[in-house]
């Protein structure tokens, strides 16, 4: 029988597996504590526990760990760590530092599968889903290279973590365990591109914070940009997203990503308003991370301001993201772990349209903007 990754096990699946070799099921709260709290990486470091029980776990457990390949550092402080799994794949988190917090972004998946038009991600294809330990070591190697502990964790790097539900649930009842990890669920962020059902399965499983990438107001044009609003169309998604159980104090927030020409006239702002009047959320505006072979451009500033105005005109809370490690390729939508970005391109042509789209302005919509 294989050996099983300790690391994959939730803390009730530890405690089973604790209980099954014998031992009393607080067991697992000990190796827990010295696995997530004190870096523990051999059973023989546990010296609270029995030595025969330590033999035993050395004959049924491993505690491995991913293999760091690259640190890169951006102008503005971010840090982009490129990580080498058990079977050779690569991902990537990003370690983004500001005012108070350090905020770690981490992969749930070696690429992705929905094919967003505007994420290098999406052009790699999904290869396949991370494992509980992947996704836990992310932030284990890097809050423990850190010159202050993370303070925030958002899944917001490669993959869909709702496409990896389960894997991804396991390592949230560890990263908020007390006696593990012990995150509150208030600094932690499951982002999703609107796989409605599992929005809903995963308000059942845990409680955390949800963000919504939304980036259209209506669905002629996501359709366009985020294939899998053909399945789960606009009103479906935020009326599913609304019902989402926060943590205390907690709201709601839509992404929307500004794609030049693309989804950022006024006629935008106004839609996005009145889609979201009455809803209790946040927006956060993210201007668009030019990269290559991505055929979008990013606003300009004063673009990105008059639409936020739009907004606030509705009565939204609205902010607009700072693009943080653009030069290093670890903003938003730029993670791809050095994949050939080029090779699922033929098969994403065959379902989506990935050429730049614009939008028909009316009449000096976009005159003398710079002036506004």
């Amino acid at each position: 029988m294989e050996n099983i990754n300790i690391k994959d096990l939730s803390p009730t699946e530890l405690e089973e597996f604790v209980s099954n070799l014998g031992e009393k099921p607080y067991r697992a709260r000990q190796i827990g504590k010295w696995i997530y709290k004190k870096g523990a990486t051999s059973f023989d470091d546990m010296t609270d526990l029995p030595k025969g029980f330590r033999e035993i776990l050395q004959d049924s457990a491993l505690i491995p760990s991913l293999s760091l390949i690259q640190e890169q550092i951006s102008r503005d402080g971010t840090r982009k760590y490129l990580f080498e799994l058990w079977d050779g794949n690569r991902i990537e988190s990003v370690l983004i530092p500001d005012s108070g917090r350090f905020t770690l972004c981490i992969s749930s998946q070696v690429g992705c599968a929905l094919g967003c038009t505007f994420c290098l991600t999406g052009r790699v294809g999904r290869i396949r889903n991370l494992k509980p330990s992947e996704i836990l070591d992310q932030f284990l190697h890097v809050n423990s290279r850190s010159s202050r502990p993370v303070t925030n964790i958002v899944f917001m790097g490669m993959g869909e973590p709702l496409d990896n539900l389960d894997n991804t649930v396991g390592a949230l009842k560890t990263f908020t365990h007390p006696d593990f990890i012990g995150f509150s669920p208030k600094k932690i962020t499951i982002s999703t591109s609107g796989l409605v059902p599992k929005i809903k399965e995963l308000g059942e499983r845990i409680s955390v914070n949800l963000s919504v990438s939304l980036n259209a107001p209506r669905d002629e044009l996501r359709n366009e940009i985020m294939p899998i609003n053909r399945k789960y169309p606009i009103k479906e998604l935020v009326e599913e997203s609304k019902r989402f159980p926060f943590p205390n104090r907690k709201v709601l927030t839509f992404e929307y990503v500004l794609l030049s020409g693309v989804n950022d006239s006024d006629t935008d702002a106004r839609e996005l308003g009145e889609l979201l009047i009455g809803v209790s959320c946040k927006v956060n505006l993210i201007p668009f991370n030019e990269a290559l072979p991505l055929p979008y451009k990013s606003p300009s500033d004063a673009r990105v301001l008059l639409f936020q105005r739009i907004l606030i005109g509705y009565g939204l809370n609205v902010r607009i993201r700072k693009n943080r490690g653009r030069d290093i390729l670890g903003a938003c939508g730029q993670l791809a772990a050095a994949y050939p970005v080029e090779q699922n391109l033929k098969n994403l042509r065959k379902n989506v349209d990935i050429q730049p789209l614009r939008h028909k302005a009316s009449k000096g919509e976009y005159e003398n903007l710079e002036a506004k």
